[in-house]
C-alpha cells in the first residue's frame, strides 16, 4: 500500500521503491516540503536492502514542472540565504544521483528547470510522446541549479547544453531520445506498466555489483585512468567475495540459467 505524504506517495512494488509526486494542480513544481519530503525518503531508501530498484514519476499528466516560483517570491530573503538554500538542494540530490540502486525516471508531460534535472539524475528515462524536457531557467533570468551544470553536459555533450540552456527552448521526446537523454518512448497508459517491468528486470541482478558499477561509472568523466583503475580493483574484490558472484559462477558451472540476464529477458518480453 502506498504511503501518502504532503507533496507525494511512496510504494514498494516488490523489490521496487516507487515515488510519484502528488501536487497535479501545480504540474508536481517542487516545493520546500517536497525537498524535504523526498531526502527523508532517499535515507529510507537507501536503508532498505530488500530494493534493487527506484522509479520517479509525477502524477496528472506531468513529471515536475520545477521549482515552485509561487513559494520563491512569498518572501525576500538575503542573498546569503538563497545560496544556503540551493546549497542545501545538494545534500539529497546528490544522493538521488549516487544511490546505488538503478533509477528510472518515467516522464509524462513537463520536466521543466529543476524537474529537468530530476529526470536527468535518473539512470534511466522512459518517456511519453507528449514529455517536455527544458533546461527553463533562462526564460525567468536564472542559472540552472539542482545539477543542472553537472550532469547535462555529460549526457548530451557541451556544445548541445550550451544550446540547451542558453535558448532555454524546449525538446520533446524523440529529440531528447536522439540526443541521450530518453531510452524508450510509450504510450501515456502503458508508462507507469513499461517502467515497472523494466525496472523489476533489476530484481535478480546483484545490488552490490550494480551499485559499484553506477558509483564508478558516475566519477568515468572526471577522473583519471589511475584513479578509477583504483575504484575498480576495490569493487572488483568486494565482489569476488560475495555470496552472489559465488552462487552465479556455479550456476554457470553447472549449465544453469543465470538469475540476472537482460538479453534472455529482453527476448522473453511480452510483444
Amino acid at each position: 500500500m502506498a504511503e501518502t505524504f504532503q507533496t507525494l506517495t511512496y510504494e514498494v512494488k516488490g523489490r521496487t521503491g516507487v515515488i510519484t509526486f502528488t501536487r497535479p494542480d501545480v504540474r508536481n513544481a517542487l516545493d520546500l516540503a517536497m525537498r524535504e519530503e523526498i531526502a527523508a525518503l532517499l535515507s529510507r531508501i537507501r536503508a532498505d536492502r530488500d530494493l534493487r530498484s527506484l522509479i520517479l514519476t509525477g502524477s496528472g499528466g506531468a513529471f515536475c514542472a520545477g521549482g515552485d516560483l509561487k513559494s520563491l517570491t512569498e518572501e525576500e530573503r538575503p542573498v546569503e540565504l538563497n545560496r544556503e538554500r540551493i546549497a542545501l538542494l545538494h545534500t539529497w540530490f546528490t544522493e538521488l544521483s549516487n544511490l546505488e540502486l538503478p533509477v528510472i525516471a518515467a516522464v509524462d508531460g513537463p520536466a521543466y528547470g529543476a524537474g529537468f534535472n530530476l529526470a536527468l539524475a535518473a539512470d534511466f528515462v522512459l518517456a511519453t510522446p507528449r514529455a517536455r524536457f527544458c533546461a527553463v531557467f533562462g526564460r525567468i533570468g536564472l542559472v540552472p541549479d539542482l545539477g543542472g551544470f553537472f550532469l547535462l553536459p555529460r549526457i548530451v555533450g557541451l556544445a548541445r547544453a550550451k544550446e540547451l540552456v542558453m535558448t532555454a527552448r524546449s525538446l520533446g521526446a524523440e529529440e531528447a531520445r536522439d540526443l541521450g537523454i530518453v531510452l524508450e518512448i510509450h504510450q501515456p497508459e502503458a508508462l507507469a506498466e513499461a517502467a515497472l517491468a523494466f525496472a523489476r528486470r533489476f530484481d535478480e541482478a546483484s545490488r552490490l555489483a550494480t551499485g559499484m558499477s553506477k558509483t564508478i561509472l558516475n566519477q568515468a568523466l572526471h577522473s583519471d585512468q589511475r584513479g578509477l583503475a583504483d575504484m575498480e580493483a576495490m569493487a572488483q574484490a568486494l565482489c569476488l567475495a560475495s555470496d552472489y558472484h559465488k552462487q552465479a559462477v556455479q550456476r554457470f558451472l553447472n549449465k544453469q540459467p543465470l538469475a540476472f540476464d537482460w538479453d534472455r529477458m529482453t527476448k522473453d518480453k511480452p510483444a
